[in-house]
């Protein structure tokens, strides 16, 4: 159990803009050879979903905060994210799970206002197929 609760943490954290790596973490549980290969795919792939929901709801509080001074985006960069999110929309979602840009995307479609559940159903699809991808890789099915 508490392998699962480990890899769901990693995988929630891995998500959001804060530093940290699932992949690992899910590539040595299946390895330990201790765990369902499909929940831990299952597992990871709901945590990091959700760490993309906080991402989310971080972009939908940005505008807000956009006038303080201690505001760590420039206005001029967040006008650029903004712009492209309109030109590439809710279809960048599926490079959710590209590490480093797939967060700031997740992010800017919380400012850019995108619908909760299409943004949950791409960033899903986009997440669990790369969790699904690991966990074939990693057992020898491709």
């Amino acid at each position: 159990m508490g392998g699962y609760v480990g890899l769901f943490v990693a995988a929630l954290a891995a998500a959001t803009v804060f530093p940290a790596q699932s992949e690992a973490v899910l590539v040595g549980l299946i390895l330990s050879g201790d765990y369902s290969v499909l929940a831990l795919t299952v597992v990871a792939s709901v945590g990091n979903v959700l760490g993309a929901v906080v991402n989310w709801f971080l972009g939908r509080g940005l505008e807000r905060l956009k006038d303080k001074r201690w505001f760590p985006i420039r206005p001029d960069k967040l006008v650029h994210a903004q712009r492209w999110y309109q030109r590439y929309g809710k279809w960048s979602l599926l490079a959710s799970w590209v590490p480093l840009v797939g967060d700031a995307i997740t992010v800017v479609a919380g400012v850019m206002k995108e619908p909760l559940p299409v943004f949950i159903l791409l960033v899903g699809i986009a997440k669990t197929a790369r969790y699904g991808i690991l966990a074939a890789v990693t057992t020898g099915l491709i």
